[in-house]
């Protein structure tokens, strides 16, 4: 196979790139669309789907791994408009709010802030009292009326914090009220989450370590998908929203009731299974790959294809919003979610804590090969490596330095797993920006010290298009000379009927 490197010049390229020639793309091919990424990585490749969908460019599969699962999901049935519209999910308030802490911890340094504010309040009262006396020494001076009286106030403020009815009554009870709230919060927060926990699964270890829990809070994100994705599926009908089961149930009808009109596409989508401890892939496809993808391999080293390959179209049919929300948990930093499988799957109906893995794009690149693909085109929105004097300032926050130790796992899993398969397909493309202030969970945006300015996600939007363009749709599908029509527009019908 011969790899394109259709991306911008880095700082220090690997290899030079070869200019794209006529016979390096064929419409004719299998075509797969590869989306990998964290957090802001999504807006980019939601503006890279923007850029194919308007060059009718022909994609038979989506694939997505991490927050690529978003893009995955609504380019499959049609719905790749969503995202990058005006009032699509990535330009709407609700994606500034993705993975912030979890509400108990940001409940908790509020409640320590106004405690520890109460605490320091008596010698804050003495520090101004201490400058209130140069000051007033410097307007009698100067003959400036109202010296007496500044001093006479803060002399007052003094007496009265300190004053014996005053400071051991109220700063203890403060003290301790805050302590109160503080534990009521966290024993809530813990309680309640191992009660919802309870019905599918045990836990081991002392209870107060449900306290600590994850730092991260994943549930926005899915809610954040779960709304568009559904807004997407109604249409124009008023009808409440369902539960996860039951909208991965009615996605898949959708989808399997569609697959092979315009703009439907074939889904893969790789997560990683904890309690199992392998990767996990959950498939959608149509004859004669669904069968062969599937089925064992005369010989295979792993017999257990059934334990790793999951049918959307066959036992995991109600599984496919599982698969996403599982995608869209990160190791560690949120807690994971727990997938029910099917009574008559490989799992017989166990419930395992299933997430993402950031290094996982390899396992997604061969399961795309199994699929029968034969040309790739992969987005990530991680720049290539860097070289000499590109060192940036570190992150003292938390979320960016949690965003930097997944960007740079991210990137050296990207180069690993396109350096190690490339015999696997006819031709694989690469997209990705020369240059993304935006880390993983930058989602407010953030300063961006090359161009010393505040860069936003809907600017990361807008980039991902113009690489798209510049990157792909003009030396690749302009040099190979083909005809594409251009993206026919959704249908009505379609998007708005609801499989019972």
């Amino acid at each position: 196979m011969t790899r394109r490197a259709v991306t911008d010049e880095n700082v220090v390229a690997e290899a030079p790139p070869r200019a794209p020639s006529h016979s390096s793309y064929a419409p004719q091919r299998r075509t797969a669309l590869v989306l990998t990424g964290t957090g802001t990585a999504g807006a980019y490749h939601a503006g890279v789907l923007h850029a194919l969908h308007e060059a009718g460019v022909k994609i038979d599969l989506v694939a997505g791994r991490g927050i690529g699962v978003v893009g995955a999901a609504f380019a499959a049935i049609d719905g790749a408009e969503q995202l990058w519209d005006s009032n699509g999910l990535w330009r709407a308030a609700s994606a500034t709010r993705l993975y912030r802490w979890r509400p108990s911890l940001r409940a908790s340094a509020w409640i320590l802030g106004l405690t520890l504010t109460a605490v320091l309040l008596p010698l804050g009262a003495v520090l101004l009292a201490s400058l209130a006396y140069p000051v007033a020494y410097l307007l009698q001076v100067g003959g400036i009326p109202g010296a007496g009286a500044l001093t006479t106030g803060f002399g007052q403020v003094v007496e009265l914090v300190f004053a014996p009815a005053a400071l051991p009554t109220w700063l203890p009870r403060l003290v301790v009220m805050g302590l109160i709230v503080l534990l009521a919060v966290l024993g809530g927060t813990a309680g309640t989450d191992w009660f919802r926990a309870r019905g599918h699964r045990r836990t081991r270890g002392a209870l107060w370590w449900v306290l600590l829990g994850a730092p991260l809070d994943a549930r926005a994100a899915r809610g954040w998908f779960a709304n568009g994705l559904w807004k997407l599926m109604r249409g124009a009908a008023p009808v409440t929203q369902p539960g996860p089961v039951e909208m991965g149930q009615r996605y898949t009808d959708l989808l399997i009731e569609n697959l092979g009109q315009p703009g439907f596409r074939e889904l893969l989508i790789t997560a990683h299974d904890l309690d199992g401890r392998r990767d996990v892939s959950f498939a959608l496809l149509a004859d004669p790959y669904r069968r062969r993808f599937f089925q064992r391999r005369v010989g295979a080293t792993d017999p257990n294809r059934g334990l790793e390959a999951l049918d959307l179209a066959g036992d995991a049919r109600s599984a496919a919003f599982g698969a996403c929300a599982a995608a869209l948990s990160l190791p560690v930093a949120t807690e994971p979610w727990l997938l029910a499988f099917a009574p008559s799957s490989s799992w017989r109906g166990e419930t395992h804590r299933v997430c993402d893995r950031p290094d996982a794009l390899g396992r997604l690149l061969d399961e795309v090969a199994r699929a029968g693909v034969q040309q790739v085109i992969l987005v990530s929105a991680l720049p290539g490596p860097a070289g000499p004097h590109t060192l940036g300032a570190g992150r003292r926050d938390g979320r960016g330095r949690i965003g930097e130790s997944l960007v740079a796992m991210e990137s050296a899993a990207v180069r690993d797993a396109v350096a190690s398969r490339t015999n696997l397909f006819e031709e694989l493309f690469e997209i990705r920006p020369r240059h993304n202030a935006l880390g993983s969970f930058d989602f407010s945006g953030c300063y961006d010290e090359r161009s010393d300015r505040h860069q936003t996600v809907g600017e990361l939007v807008d980039r991902g298009y113009e690489d798209g363009h510049r990157q792909f749709v003009g030396p690749v599908i302009g040099a190979s000379g083909e005809q594409i029509e251009p993206a026919a527009a959704p249908r009505a019908a379609t998007r708005g009927r609801i499989p019972d």
